[in-house]
């Protein structure tokens, strides 16, 4: 009996205290939070500056068009004989025309012939490489399914380009997807050395962050256009210092669509061998500038149009052969200025080049080929 009425007064006194606790904002004023200590009211934002409204609505309109790639390498268990696929690389890419095509730089698939391409509804589709130009850093990979692909990024132009303007890239720094930064043009024409050997000429240069990742990603004017494709950064650290660098649009929109073609881009030749020490020292003795003509390739624009290479004749002298100085009136310096100004043109070009022989000057007319 006892022990049945201890157990009915604990029970009452655990219900009186269940009741207290659930009342002490009522009946025990002291433990109450102290009078005045309230979430401050909250300040109206008003509506966002109009260069923020432009920023937002160029980021999302833009980057559902922007991907994420991954490159993987299948591996072969000896012991299961399963094949999984390891991740090698990433990137970012962009859709580039209605037709499946998306375009990235060469370095973030070379060694592949697919990649997997996530957009930013984290579906996750398979693309093959279509097409490459290691000397531009340019890749082209087609996705092999098309179901609801986002539009095209909007194509812009670089040649009106001008420093100090507003830039906008949209990337995969470090894995993550779908990242905006902002800056301006820091500089143009910039030249760094190029993944296949050689330079990367006429480059955008821009402090706007671009970090590992970022390779193959959309840079875009304040008008939301394609204005270059990001390609490499300068940084000892490997993160972005604010140096770096796009390959001009005008540039990819002449590769792009060979590469989608023919797989690959050949750039118009006009068939002479150069060297560009022989050059630098036969214009330091004439005191004059350009490159100097070697050896002209039988059947090729440069022997149809009567340019005349470097010969020895019998008698062991040297009759130096034709110094090409400009095409079109662009100066030109060295091999690569040459390259350059060849890559402005395409299969059957007709150009006027400015040459040097024997002390006189002249200009012939050249149709550019394709020859190799």
């Amino acid at each position: 009996m006892n022990k049945s009425r201890s157990l009915m007064v604990f029970l009452w006194l655990l219900l009186a205290v269940l009741l207290l606790w659930v009342a002490q904002p009522v009946w025990i004023p002291w433990l109450q939070e102290p009078s005045g200590v309230v979430p401050r009211p909250v300040m109206a934002r008003g509506d966002l500056a109009e260069n923020e409204q432009a920023t937002i609505e160029i980021f999302e309109r833009n980057s559902p068009s922007v991907v994420y790639i991954t490159t993987v390498e299948r591996v072969l268990n000896v012991w299961s004989r399963n094949v999984r696929e390891i991740p090698q690389g990433t990137g970012t890419g962009f859709v580039w025309d209605n037709t499946g095509h998306i375009v990235t730089n060469y370095h973030v698939v070379e060694g592949h012939d697919s990649a997997k391409i996530r957009f930013a509804d984290q579906r996750v589709f398979e693309a093959a490489v279509v097409g490459v130009s290691p000397e531009h850093d340019l890749a082209v990979l087609r996705l092999q399914d098309m179901a609801d692909a986002p539009p095209p990024v909007q194509i812009g132009s670089s040649s009106d380009l001008r420093v100090g303007q507003h830039v906008l890239a949209i990337g995969n720094p470090f894995g993550l997807d779908h990242t905006l930064t902002a800056g301006i043009i820091s500089a143009l024409r910039r030249s760094i050395d190029g993944e296949e050997g050689g330079s990367m000429d006429g480059l955008i240069q821009t402090d706007a962050a671009i970090n590992p990742g970022n390779s193959g990603g959309p840079l875009l004017d304040s008008a939301g256009r394609l204005i270059g494709v990001n390609v490499a950064i300068y940084s000892p650290s490997g993160a972005s210092a604010g140096i770096g660098f796009a390959i001009p649009v005008d540039v990819v929109n002449r590769v792009v669509p060979r590469l989608v073609k023919e797989g690959r881009y050949t750039r118009p030749v006009l068939g002479v061998a150069l060297d560009d020490s022989i050059s630098e020292r036969i214009n330091a003795k004439l005191n004059t500038t350009g490159v100097l003509v070697l050896q002209v390739q039988p059947n090729t624009p440069a022997a149809q149009a009567g340019i005349r290479g470097t010969q020895l004749t019998v008698q062991d002298e040297l009759i130096l052969g034709d110094i090409i100085q400009a095409i079109d009136g662009k100066a030109i310096g060295n091999i690569n200025e040459l390259n350059s100004l060849l890559d402005n043109y395409s299969h059957n070009s007709k150009v006027r080049i400015s040459l040097l022989r024997q002390g006189q000057q002249l200009e012939v007319d050249v149709v550019l080929s394709l020859f190799r």
